[in-house]
């Protein structure tokens, strides 16, 4: 499986991380911003900005980009069904679960709405990462 990241099409994988690292940006601030707020009990505050707020989403979302590239290219996945069957397998099989298990301690007081608009992001994003990998495969 590791030997797959000698395979990948490095390009494609710079394409899919920046639109699924910007629309995290966007999604939790300008298109969900207060709802997102709210689901952390923080509805009338303003969230803390810190380096670590930007450099970990992106870290992470770089690292599930090139898991998501290794798999696709090791079970041979080359159409746009085939993308969005995987994305959905994988976004719903593992980043809306894990979000959801997240979510549930008490420390987010409202998990469901968390993980409704977190899963969400995760399930749009991968599907976005899906989508280009497979164009420029």
């Amino acid at each position: 499986m590791i030997s797959q990241l000698t395979h990948l099409n490095w390009f494609s994988v710079l394409c899919a991380f920046i639109p699924y690292f910007i629309l995290g940006g966007l999604w939790f601030t300008v298109f969900f911003g207060n709802p997102y707020k709210t689901s952390l009990g923080k509805g009338n505050e303003t969230l803390p900005n810190s380096p670590i707020f930007i450099a970990g989403p992106a870290i992470c979302c770089l690292i599930i980009t090139i898991t998501t590239a290794m798999l696709i290219y090791a079970l041979n996945v080359n159409t746009l069904s085939g993308a969005l069957e995987f994305a959905m397998v994988a976004g719903i099989g593992y980043l809306v679960t894990n979000t959801v298990n997240i979510a549930i301690n008490p420390n987010i007081p409202r998990p469901i709405f968390y993980s409704v608009i977190s899963g969400t992001y995760h399930l749009v994003g991968i599907t976005i990462v899906c989508i280009i990998i497979v164009a420029m495969k």
